[in-house]
């Protein structure tokens, strides 16, 4: 059995959907989810989180070869924006540390390992959505889903060029997931309003195809 090591924030469950044993039969998905992890705050050793030294451990005591790498929601849909505001700096600055400290992480592992860094889900959290958890959390981000997605399709197409010129794989997924409005399909959409998470039937569908012939 292959074993594949896979990191990420809150959205990396889905890699536990029974639809990727059954498209890989021969490969076990070894998940390492840090909730709340984010690109922005891998080289921060007082992150709250403590991504980083997780994920470090995971990739010390792996036998797996390949990687998979899946960050960048929580900042695009939270953090870039938040920290812009409290440190009265913009928004393109706060994206381009979050896409910096990202970059340096996957060549970081590149070198050791077979890295395929998946494109992180749109926002899913619509204007003026007050309820759950997660969205209470993020009420005093003021931009709108579009500005959102909007950021979070830059972040994607930067990280996918930058995967593209250092020999990293890159599952891109933002044309299968942006609906004629500007913001994510409805059908990606969980069926829990309080959830931000993708359904995950439709997700996990959405990167076992997208990562057949990958891996």
């Amino acid at each position: 059995m292959q074993e594949i090591l896979v990191l990420g924030d809150s959205h990396s469950p889905v890699f536990n959907h029974p639809l990727f044993k059954e498209t890989f039969p021969t490969v076990h998905f070894n998940v390492v989810t840090v909730i709340g992890a984010t690109a922005s705050g891998l080289e921060n050793p007082n992150s709250t989180t403590q991504a980083y030294p997780i994920f470090r451990v995971a990739l010390k005591n792996t036998a797996a070869k390949h990687i998979i790498v899946m960050l960048g929601e929580v900042d695009t849909g939270f953090v870039i924006w938040y920290r812009a505001q409290k440190y009265q700096e913009s928004v393109a600055a706060m994206l381009d540390k979050a896409i910096a400290s990202y970059c340096r992480f996957l060549a970081e592992i590149n070198s050791a390992f077979e890295v395929i860094c998946i494109s992180a889900p749109l926002p899913t959290i619509q204007d003026g959505n007050d309820w759950g958890d997660i969205a209470n959390a993020r009420r005093e981000v003021t931009a709108s889903q579009v500005e959102r997605t909007a950021l979070t399709l830059e972040f994607n197409w930067v990280m996918q060029a930058f995967c593209l010129q250092n020999s990293i794989r890159y599952l891109m997924l933002d044309s299968d997931s942006l609906g004629e409005c500007g913001i994510v399909k409805a059908d990606l959409l969980n069926n829990d309003c309080n959830n931000h998470h993708y359904d995950q039937d439709q997700y996990s569908r959405l990167l076992a195809d997208g990562l057949i012939g990958m891996i």
